[in-house]
């Protein structure tokens, strides 16, 4: 997700002020265990509701985050705050993801840095942040935990999953591992299974951070960070999330404040602008990510194999452990999950007898083009939602639902 996504909604227009909320699993109900063995305790959440879930708790609709998001998708912190939250254009009052019709939630990941328990979390055994010692989490380990949160907010079965990218691989997740907690999901610009050139991707950027001399096997957090590795890791990463053509209009080879090379490598004022603007995406990412988390959570985005997982290496097998609608939704420059996986899904989804909506979106941006302001993604977003909730309406009307909780 890239940093100069902001605003491009008016405050007004906003969901308002919210609050960043944070719910810890029950000591009673033992350790979480991970797919991957170990097990996890105390295990928190930190995540963010707007709207109001309705008495027949059928209007909920989970926002998964792609992969360093957080919980905060929309509305501000104070009237003071500059910047809304990362989906602000999507999510609020009158909005495709309406909050006047549908109780949204969002929750920050497991393994997460902004108030999830991560690597950054204090490791009870030690009394020092996890660090390296922290458990090796998986997409599935966070859908389990998301759905222990939504149980928790009283929704035993959510109208909807949304989500990018990584956000969109938590929504497949869902909808095969919790067939009957979810009615209708919407994977944007995903895909079912990380390619060699993906995970190369996230091999380079995690051995950047690696190699920075601050790292310190992931022991850094008495002492200086490894701001450069990360910087240099989200250098690579942002250049992923763009397109050839969204980087040939936006820099073409203009150079930056100067009007002639410089023949140098001067770290401040480099020649090209398309330097500065990743140096300064670099810069602002260490702001606010913790190198560790990015490290496991770019991990787990590589482990997801949704074939493999859950349908013995056959796709439609996995998919046909699920029952919701579909709408997925490819963007025409998107190279790093490109339309071809987006019909992988579908096809499967198909073969499956599953209900499913497609569409390629023409969209000049590349990968983060699905959190930018899109009029046809946002008609397909509402249109969707509105007509899963109907159906949702009338299946409980024609299968009366069990009392709960």
């Amino acid at each position: 997700m890239s940093e100069y996504i902001d605003g491009q909604s008016s405050r007004s227009e906003s969901v308002g002020i919210v609050e960043r909320k944070f719910f810890t699993l029950p000591e009673g109900a033992g350790p979480f265990v991970l797919e991957g063995g170990a097990n996890l305790s105390p295990v928190t959440l930190a995540y963010e509701t707007y709207g109001e879930l309705s008495p027949a708790r059928d209007n909920a609709v989970l926002i998964c985050h792609a992969l360093t998001g957080d919980a905060h998708v929309a509305g501000y912190y104070s009237d003071k705050d500059p910047k809304p939250g990362w989906w602000d254009l999507m999510v609020g009052p009158g909005k495709p993801i309406d909050t006047s019709r549908y109780f949204v939630i969002c929750s920050n990941v497991l393994g997460g840095c902004t108030g999830s328990t991560g690597p950054s979390s204090i490791n009870p055994a030690t009394g020092r942040p996890y660090g390296l010692e922290f458990p090796v989490v998986t997409i599935g380990d966070m859908v389990r935990a998301q759905r222990l949160l939504v149980e928790h907010l009283g929704v035993e079965r959510l109208l909807a999953a949304v989500g990018g990218s990584m956000g969109g691989m938590q929504v497949l997740e869902w909808t095969v591992r919790y067939p009957d907690r979810i009615a209708a999901a919407v994977p944007l610009a995903t895909t079912p299974r990380h390619t060699a050139l993906n995970i190369a991707f996230h091999e380079v950027a995690r051995q950047c951070i690696m190699a920075d001399v601050n790292w310190n096997r992931g022991a850094y957090y008495d002492g200086e960070k490894p701001s450069t590795g990360l910087a240099v890791a989200r250098m690579i990463g942002h250049v992923t999330y763009l397109s050839d053509e969204a980087m040939r209009r936006k820099f073409g080879r203009r150079l930056y404040e100067k009007e002639a090379f410089s023949f140098g490598f001067d770290l401040e004022f480099p020649d090209f602008q398309v330097e500065s603007y990743l140096r300064y995406q670099g810069s602002k990412f260490v702001e606010r990510f913790d190198a560790n988390s990015f490290i496991y959570i770019t991990k787990a985005a590589d482990y997801f194999d949704l074939a493999q997982q859950h349908g013995g290496g056959s796709l439609t097998e996995a998919m046909s452990r699920s029952t919701c609608r579909f709408l997925v939704v490819s963007f025409s420059s998107d190279w790093l999950y490109p339309t071809s996986r987006s019909r992988l899904l579908v096809q499967a989804m198909k073969k499956a007898g599953l209900e499913v909506s497609f569409a390629e979106v023409e969209a000049e941006f590349g990968h983060d083009a699905f959190l930018l302001r899109n009029e046809r993604l946002f008609e397909l977003v509402e249109s969707f939602l509105e007509h899963a909730l109907a159906a949702e309406r009338k299946r409980t009307e024609t299968a009366p639902r069990e009392v709960w909780g």
